[in-house]
């Protein structure tokens, strides 16, 4: 920054002696340097300064909740600021997210969103936020596979026994979702469309509250997460037949997938990602992507995710980014072809 001087200080200045010309230099460059730092005082800031803000657009206790709290102690502890959680839930997810996209673009408050992010567009006409638009990609840090389970009062104990009761009870069979065009949702239609029968769709507000139902009996068929889930299918309150992904887990290695217990071509993984507004500094979007990767690589996160049957993200925003717009691509084909409708 330069400061130019009026005409009657500079003829004054004139009349200085050279050390007295010299020292006020000085005076005039000190004040020029110190405005600048007023000006500008984000530029001089390391970030993050305080604490940061990470909306969760579902209820809590469901697997976007656990995944992100994970992440954000990680951050937090890396950085010695807090993180902290807030749980936005509504409309299908789509209620938290539009107002991290109308959030200040300065790093301080994000977004951990999952799969129905990437399907909203196919499902609404009106979202509230563009989601290519309005938030960047920052890190995808975790997927995982959903088990298909079904309630003990149901005598299916396999996929095809299944198949061959919803045939014979067509709408009679119900299963729930955490939400319309969520994972649990797609999964559970695309199960529909690709077997031929016609499960009725149930939708709560979460994972964890279509668990609850799911558990009581109000809904007899779950496509549920397996981070929640599996506790309650070892304790008997549920029956797992199948994992919805493409490979087992390791986990329960001995449940085969859907696609090998006889339905060929289905395979569906929940994933869960990092996002901010778009207009989010470049450098604090880089520190955020470094920041998750590399909390992802630590033996204890490798090992919470592991027992939380999650498989860790890797990969640059820009692969992140590329990802979204596959997702979005593949699910529009899936959203038209079952004729699944936003509710």
């Amino acid at each position: 920054m330069s400061l130019s001087l009026k005409p009657r200080a500079a003829a004054a200045l004139a009349l200085l002696s050279p050390k007295q010309k010299t020292i006020m230099k000085i005076i005039w460059t000190t004040a020029a340097a110190a405005l600048a730092l007023t000006v500008h005082p984000a530029s001089a800031q390391k970030y993050p300064q305080k604490p940061v803000r990470m909306i969760v657009p579902y209820a809590p206790g469901g697997p976007t909740d656990i995944l992100a709290r994970a992440v954000a102690q990680a951050m937090s502890e890396a950085w010695g600021q807090a993180v902290i959680i807030d749980n936005k839930p509504g409309a299908s997810g789509n209620l938290g997210t539009a107002l991290a996209a109308k959030a200040a673009a300065d790093g301080y408050t994000l977004a951990a969103v999952g799969i129905s992010y990437s399907v909203a567009p196919s499902l609404e006409a009106k979202l509230g936020y563009d989601p290519l638009k309005d938030l960047t990609p920052v890190a995808l840090f975790a997927s995982v596979n959903n088990l298909l389970v079904v309630h003990p009062s149901l005598p299916a104990k396999s996929v095809q026994e299944l198949i061959a009761f919803a045939k014979a009870k067509p709408g009679e069979v119900t299963f729930a979702s955490g939400g319309p065009g969520g994972a649990q949702h797609l999964a559970g239609e695309l199960f529909n469309s690709l077997a031929g029968i016609h499960m009725t769709h149930i939708p709560y507000k979460g994972s964890a509250p279509g668990l609850t139902a799911l558990i009581g009996g109000e809904v007899v068929v779950g496509f549920a997460d397996m981070l929640i889930t599996l506790p309650h299918v070892k304790s008997g309150k549920l029956r797992a037949l199948a994992v919805t992904g493409g490979t087992r887990s390791n986990l329960i290695p001995e449940l085969p997938t859907v696609g090998e217990a006889g339905l060929k071509g289905y395979a569906v993984t929940a994933w869960f990602g990092l996002l901010a507004p778009s207009a989010t500094p470049v450098e604090i979007v880089n520190q955020l992507n470094a920041e998750t990767v590399k909390s992802l690589k630590t033996p204890q996160m490798k090992e919470r995710l592991a027992a939380l049957g999650a498989d860790a993200g890797t990969g640059s925003t820009s692969e992140f980014s590329a990802f979204l717009k596959s997702e979005m691509t593949k699910w529009a084909k899936v959203v038209k072809a079952a004729g699944i409708r936003g509710e």
